[in-house]
């Protein structure tokens, strides 16, 4: 699948891919930050942001879409970070491939199998009559019995879009929710694949989504993993401690 994405500054590629429910866009300020010296590509994942749709979203084939593009637009050769979701297809590419991956970021997840969904989200963005919205803030008021936590609303109000008079959703939700248990699984064995190169594993010091408890499984399949806590960082990392994210990336990128 032929991924859309938006390229910041001159340099070796850097390829950066978004978590569920996100888009490229959720990167543009960390992408700009690192564009003096990559090329710094935010990526929109299959059924995500402008990319295509696909009733199929298993990190298999989402770990091929990222590969191609990295054949296609990166000389076979790419820096690949990935957040969540998309940290999970970065993983699959570089085990799918290692030559391709120069050097791999992931933030705040791990390659094990979750137990939590969020199939609840997806009913409850598809429960939203479009046909009567017209601005963001009806559908923020429509969304708040099921979803109280404001700021993951306007997370996923993002990708509300307005166009031509009407509303619709840059996602697709039919297939996020009947891929939902894939999602939340990490099909690979370490046993058959592992990425030696080098890799940066950061997790948020207040998320569940990556913890001491998941260092064995990381180190399985990334053996020269370096794994880095950012204190007070929930889930969203990048969102909430951009600048210590920033630093921690260059670090590492600055002793490869």
């Amino acid at each position: 699948m032929k991924l859309a994405y938006t390229a910041y500054g001159e340099g070796l590629p850097f390829v950066i891919a978004h978590g569920l429910f996100g888009s490229g866009r959720n990167w543009t300020s960390f992408a700009k930050s690192v564009s003096g010296d990559w090329r710094a590509m935010t990526v929109d994942l299959r059924n995500h942001g402008e990319s295509p749709w696909d009733d199929s979203m298993d990190y298999p084939a989402m770990g091929k879409d990222l590969l191609a593009l990295i054949e296609s637009e990166a000389d076979g050769s790419a820096v690949m970070l990935g957040h969540s979701m998309g940290g999970k297809a970065a993983m699959a590419a570089a085990l799918a491939r290692p030559e391709a991956i120069a050097a791999l970021i992931v933030v705040d997840i791990a390659p094990v199998v979750y137990a939590q969904s969020h199939a609840g989200y997806v009913e409850a963005l598809q429960a939203i009559a479009l046909d009567t919205i017209t601005r963001r803030a009806e559908a923020d008021a429509a969304l708040a019995d099921a979803i109280p936590e404001p700021g993951l609303r306007q997370i996923l109000l993002q990708n509300l879009d307005f166009r031509d008079g009407r509303s619709r959703w840059k996602l697709n939700l039919d297939a996020i929710l009947s891929n939902i248990d894939a999602l939340m699984d990490f099909p690979f064995d370490a046993d058959k694949s592992q990425y030696e190169g080098p890799a940066l594993f950061v997790a948020g010091g207040k998320s569940d989504y990556m913890t001491p408890d998941h260092q064995a499984a990381i180190r399985g399949f990334f053996p020269n993993a370096q794994i880095e806590v950012i204190d007070g960082a929930g889930h969203w990392v990048h969102a909430e401690k951009p600048l210590e994210l920033g630093t921690l990336v260059a670090s590492f990128l600055n002793g490869l």
